[in-house]
């Protein structure tokens, strides 16, 4: 019968759990990866928010080139240019230096005049090939600036771009540049989720962040390529972002997995209640067919006996008699005993209480079962304790619940065939006490003797019939008169088994 609802119970659990347990190994294998869908999201944005400022640094730079070829045009006289770029640097203070020189790389101004001629030509023969790419590039109609690796000025970087038929150089100061131009942009695109930082590579800093986080991801600015951008989540990162998703998917299927093994856990305990139920039921058709087929064979056999005048002498049919009568009664007690059962079970038995003597009722207990007890060769013995106050009880109840006590210690004593009954008061309570030296009944299986059709599934009692109702109508009995029963036992050295009433019970 147990190994039914193993097996079962297994199955459910293998079902569940190994699904489980490959989920949770799986999501965390797969970690890395999930960081690097992540780092891949967050690389999309950073290009994307890249393309934004570096348009805005194009159109900066493109409204500088419109600017110097407007003062170019606009000055009639070499002075008239040299007031207009003045002011025109003022009013850029990132932009530190600025010549402007013919197609053969004649200097025509340089704004500030401190730098050497030979300087700026060399520059401009150093990027030749640039500066014919921008010709190249005007032909087609588009006019670009283009960022140069050699230094105008060591501290500024470059930027080469054609204002008409002349080519113009202007050296940016980094810091100043990000500051007061990028700034604004940079605030306005992190859009309080993002940390965007610019960082120097040459000198290995950041010169500017929209707040205090280091980048986890960096693209170069397309016209100050010594710079480059960077991207983090504010107040986390890609690598927590990856983990806490882990993380949160095992929880989550670790939850569902609880909520489906307690599902399975409780369609286990009702699978198995039902199996257990339905062995219960089998063996309590098979106890009480046993049960029934003793006595109704007997009575058969001597009653058969007595017909056939097979008994010639008056003291046998008296035995005869005897046994027959006996049997009847056993007979009845069995039957009386399941009729009862089946009224409790449909809140159909009713109790008829009065004020009665407890002793009264255990010495006509007693005295009725005292032939049963010698039969079986029992040591029997009363202690009563006089004088003890009456309760209102059910006397046939009472004494159908020491009945199934006795009977109980008959069945289940073996070479100690001794049993005792004991009245007294205790605590207000008056109560009957039935000590016997049989098997007794373990700590576990204490728990479980008083559920119907419940019997101790152990080799000592296997021989035993019964049909498994005797302690689950004691309870009944005791609930009914609002008392209590009470077990001592031990496996091997007996059971004692005490049923407590209240004196001033007032059914």
């Amino acid at each position: 019968m147990n190994k039914s609802p193993r097996k079962i119970w297994l199955i459910l659990f293998s079902i569940i759990v190994i699904p489980v347990l490959f989920f949770a190994v799986y999501q965390i294998s797969t970690s890395n990866e999930n960081e690097k869908i992540i780092r891949d999201i967050y690389s999309k944005q950073l290009d994307a928010i890249l393309y934004s400022v570096n348009q805005y640094s194009e159109d900066v730079v493109s409204n500088w080139r419109s600017r110097i070829e407007m003062i170019k045009n606009e000055s009639k006289t070499s002075e008239d240019l040299s007031v207009s770029l003045t002011k025109f640097l003022s009013d850029n203070s990132s932009i530190r230096f600025l010549f402007i020189a013919d197609s053969s790389f004649n200097i025509i101004i340089k704004f500030p005049d401190d730098a050497k001629t030979e300087n700026v030509n060399t520059f401009l023969n150093l990027n030749k090939e640039k500066v014919k790419n921008l010709y190249t590039l005007r032909k087609s109609g588009y006019n670009k600036s283009e960022p140069v690796s050699d230094k105008i000025i060591n501290t500024a970087s470059s930027l080469l771009f054609l204002t008409g038929n002349n080519i113009c150089g202007i050296a940016v100061d980094p810091n100043s540049f990000v500051r007061n131009i990028l700034e604004p942009k940079l605030q306005e695109v992190s859009q309080e989720e993002f940390v965007l930082s610019v960082y120097d590579n040459k000198n290995k800093r950041t010169i500017y962040s929209t707040d205090n986080a280091e980048a986890e991801q960096h693209r170069l600015l397309w016209l100050l390529p010594e710079l480059s951008l960077g991207i983090s989540l504010k107040g986390t990162s890609i690598k927590e972002i990856a983990s806490e998703r882990v993380y949160t998917n095992v929880i989550l299927v670790l939850l569902l997995a609880v909520l489906l093994i307690a599902g399975n856990w409780f369609v286990y305990r009702n699978i198995k209640k039902e199996i257990e139920l339905a062995q219960i039921k089998s063996d309590f058709v098979s106890n009480v067919s046993h049960e029934l087929r003793t006595p109704l064979s007997l009575i058969n056999m001597f009653a058969e006996t007595l017909e056939l005048d097979r008994v010639k002498t008056e003291e046998k049919k008296q035995e005869y008699y005897s046994i027959i009568s006996s049997e009847t009664n056993r007979l009845s007690r069995i039957v009386n005993k399941i009729l009862n059962f089946s009224k409790m079970e449909a809140g159909k038995k009713t109790y008829n209480f009065s004020n009665v003597d407890i002793n009264e009722i255990v010495e006509n207990t007693f005295n009725t079962y005292k032939f049963h007890l010698q039969n079986n060769n029992f040591v029997f013995s009363f202690d009563k304790t006089g004088n003890l106050p009456h309760i209102k009880a059910d006397t046939e109840a009472v004494s159908e619940a020491l009945i199934n006590l006795i009977d109980n210690a008959i069945k289940y004593s073996n070479e100690k065939k001794e049993i005792t009954i004991k009245t007294g008061k205790k605590n207000g309570k008056v109560f009957i006490q039935v000590d016997d030296k049989g098997i007794g009944i373990s700590k576990e299986d204490q728990k479980k003797i008083y559920e119907k059709f419940f019997r101790v599934s152990t080799d000592l009692v296997h021989n035993v019939k019964g049909t498994g109702l005797g302690l689950t109508i004691i309870k009944h009995i005791m609930d009914a008169h609002k008392g209590e029963i009470s077990l001592n036992s031990e496996p091997g050295k007996g059971s004692s088994f005490i049923l407590k009433f209240n004196t001033n019970n007032s059914n």
